[in-house]
């Protein structure tokens, strides 16, 4: 990162930020805030970095372009192509790490974050036994006193963490999120969500209802249909606005870039003329034009479909639209439209929670849906050196909008922090943080 030292001097601070998630989010957020000259210790409940990339299935690839999806301070290769493919961005995220030498503990999961009161002193636990030891007299707080800006992070094993400021980054895709259709828990054949799902093979000469059509749903139809599934069926609730990925080697995503600032109504506007310009109408095969604008829907939460084959699967007859799903009844599916049918398997790509309640639910810092009403460098009053990133799927792309709020919020941070960046020698040991870092490539 130009003009910052490569290894800034962080030996004089034994309190770090904190980095809740090692996914590329977190990663991100870490190695800006290294570059900065501020100390953070990434925390990660599994085993490896990207742990949730290393569970989406087979032939996913970002529908952002390689170049405007690289994290600060290290570009994507060009081997890698013009769309990435997960286990490319599996490979990135481990030398990602690697590169920045990020501080980064597995097998440790935060549960609660809470402001720490006003002491001399605070409590840590111990590495391992989740003893806690003293660090020195602990002052009693002075009734009315108000709390501290430093954080306290509840962990696994008993561990209690202070942090000078905590970035919580544990994933917008997080915990599988399955409708409590009626009926569900009697139905007669295989229901599964669409983090199960890993690819066609499993589901050939078998009749497949994938029910979503967002582009998890999408992908998943036109992998099921091209690799050998009898039939396929895609439950539809609301028309998805799709759009080419690409039109004329211009990607989708340059456009959400320019459009992001413009007044809805006029995205709305230019959003229908794209549409009919570049893509068919298939209301006569069960998948009308939605009547609601493109920018108008990406403010509810719907991102775009990007087509990668749905547009000729539908046309073809591999991929059939039908209605949503309304219940279960024994072995067959009842649709909204009263049609019943009997497929072998369900997949439900009917999205994921944040899961955030239990972490920071108590701090008034989420909306009535559950998700931070902050992000990037913005803070709460209330709740000062508290930061989110990676909880919006903007049409600008998520892995760039994570690379810029984590430049943003290593920026604020530095200036509030009042933290240097003189330069350490690399092989100079930081304090110990209560916890054992691990090699996220051993």
């Amino acid at each position: 990162m130009p003009g910052v030292p490569a290894t800034p001097d962080m030996t004089t601070q034994p309190r770090p930020v904190y980095v809740i998630g090692a996914g590329p989010g977190g990663l991100a957020a870490a190695a800006a805030l290294r570059a900065r000259g501020i100390r953070a210790v990434v925390v990660e409940k599994t085993d490896t970095v990207g742990s949730s990339w290393r569970g989406h299935y087979d032939r996913l690839h970002l529908h952002t372009t390689r170049r405007l999806s690289a994290l600060p301070g290290l570009a994507m290769p060009r081997r890698f192509g013009r769309w990435v493919s997960r286990d490319d961005v599996v490979q990135y995220l481990e030398k990602y790490a690697e590169l920045h030498e990020l501080e980064l503990v597995t097998g440790v999961e935060v549960t609660r974050i809470e402001r720490a009161p006003h002491t001399d002193d605070t409590e840590d636990a111990e590495p391992t036994s989740g003893r806690k030891r003293k660090t020195g007299r602990k002052k009693k707080r002075k009734a009315g006193r108000p709390e501290s800006d430093a954080w306290l992070l509840h962990a696994s094993g008993g561990r209690v963490l202070t942090g000078r400021a905590v970035v919580v980054a544990t994933g917008f895709n997080h915990t599988p999120a399955v409708p409590d259709w009626p009926g569900r828990d009697a139905y007669g054949g295989r229901l599964l969500h669409a983090r199960d799902y890993r690819n066609a093979e499993p589901y050939a000469g078998l009749d497949v209802l994938v029910v979503g059509v967002g582009n998890t749903g999408a992908e998943i139809a036109v992998d099921l249909a091209e690799g050998g599934a009898a039939r396929v069926r895609l439950a539809v609730r609301t028309a998805p606005h799709i759009v080419r990925r690409s039109t004329a080697g211009w990607p989708a995503q340059r456009s959400g870039i320019l459009v992001r600032r413009l007044p809805v109504p006029l995205v709305d506007r230019l959003g229908r003329l794209i549409a009919k310009a570049s893509v068919p109408d298939l209301s006569a095969y069960g998948l009308p034009r939605p009547t609601t604008g493109l920018y108008s829907r990406v403010g509810q939460g719907a991102i775009p479909v990007q087509d990668v084959g749905l547009i000729d699967a539908v046309r073809a007859g591999r991929v059939e639209p039908v209605a949503a799903v309304d219940s279960f009844d024994g072995a067959e599916v009842v649709l909204a439209d009263g049609s019943r049918i009997a497929p072998d398997v369900v997949i439900a790509a009917t999205g994921y929670r944040r899961a955030l309640e239990g972490l920071v639910g108590h701090l008034d810092v989420l909306d009535e849906r559950g998700r931070p009403r902050t992000h990037g460098a913005r803070t709460l009053p209330h709740a000062p050196g508290l930061y989110f990133t990676g909880f919006s799927n903007p049409i600008s792309g998520m892995f760039r909008e994570m690379a810029l709020d984590a430049e943003k919020i290593a920026k604020v941070l530095a200036r509030r922090l009042g933290v240097g960046s003189a330069s350490r020698s690399r092989d100079e040991a930081l304090p110990d943080t209560g916890l054992r870092p691990v090699d996220p490539l051993a």
